[in-house]
């Protein structure tokens, strides 16, 4: 099998996870983020420039991202979903804004009350100001393997979607499997569809493991060609639409995986593996990383 030389991984455990997971102090954020850096991880999602009203777990990200010590090399992002956002992550020094939408019309409509349409066209002055500043713009697309509220979502709706945020001058578009509903079938029939009209390097898959699919879900996109991987430390994260379910894909479980596969993503397994069990201390849980609770058990 024929898989990529290389895998990126986008860590989103600080920003996708901590925002779904009870409130934990600026300190603790910062001391996270510093020792995904040390462990080896250079593309980190540490924040989101959101109103505190409807996400207060991200209301400190100014002074977290202000208090990181990081090696230059370590790429810093941040969720921007409007111009305000935006500008307030420029302030900090952010170089990669994130933007995200949907596949689904009853998704977008649900959780930011507009249109797929209305919401790209928001992001107008997002890229506007990410292009007059030099800064990169990273999108997401959720449900797109599912949503929870029309059920199905058509791999076609996913292109077009992929496709306008691109011409936008999205640098990637990042795949998500929201609900986690995800099977390797449905990955290849999505992948199949999109690689023949984007290009691999061009997309990234974040899939939740709702129903324990995530890793094989990533084996399939790795077996097409995909090389960029979003996951979260410890499993960080949950899905709002299945109480008790887990969200994120681990970090740890993906770095198995890959070095299983002779992958080496250059990142200190041990390492990770700690500063999971230090942020799952301070939000007082077990890590739901399978990895993790096993190199655990051997301490």
């Amino acid at each position: 099998m024929a898989y990529p030389d290389m895998v990126r991984i986008v860590e989103v455990g600080a920003r996708d996870g901590l925002q779904n997971e009870a409130s934990v102090t600026t300190e603790q954020k910062v001391n996270l983020i510093n020792a995904l850096a040390a462990a080896g991880l250079r593309d980190i999602e540490a924040g989101a420039f959101v109103s505190p009203k409807w996400v207060p777990q991200m209301a400190d990200s100014a002074d977290v991202i202000k208090g990181i010590n990081v090696a230059k090399e370590v790429n810093l992002s941040a969720l921007t979903p409007n111009l305000k956002g935006a500008e307030a992550a420029l302030e900090v020094g952010i170089k990669e804004f994130a933007i995200f939408t949907a596949a689904s019309e009853a998704f977008t409509q649900k959780n930011i009350n507009c249109s797929i349409a209305e919401s790209i066209e928001r992001f107008k002055p997002v890229i506007e100001l990410a292009k007059a500043n030099g800064v990169k713009v990273r999108g997401y697309v959720s449900c797109v393997l599912g949503c929870p509220y029309q059920g199905e979502v058509e791999p076609e709706v996913v292109l077009d979607v992929c496709k306008q945020l691109l011409a936008m001058g999205c640098y990637e578009i990042s795949l998500g499997d929201t609900i986690g509903v995800g099977t390797p079938n449905k990955v290849q029939a999505l992948l199949s569809l999109l690689l023949k009209h984007i290009s691999a390097d061009k997309l990234a898959v974040h899939f939740h493991d709702t129903y324990g699919q995530a890793l094989a879900n990533i084996s399939k996109a790795l077996e097409m060609g995909i090389a960029t991987v979003d996951s979260a430390v410890a499993g960080l994260g949950g899905c709002p639409y299945a109480k008790g379910a887990s969200g994120n894909v681990a970090t740890e479980d993906v770095v198995y995986l890959l070095q299983g596969l002779g992958i080496n993503p250059q990142i200190d397994l041990e390492r990770l593996a700690k500063a999971g069990w230090a942020i799952c201390e301070a939000l007082n849980k077990q890590p739901v990383s399978k990895v993790s609770l096993a190199l655990q058990a051997k301490c």
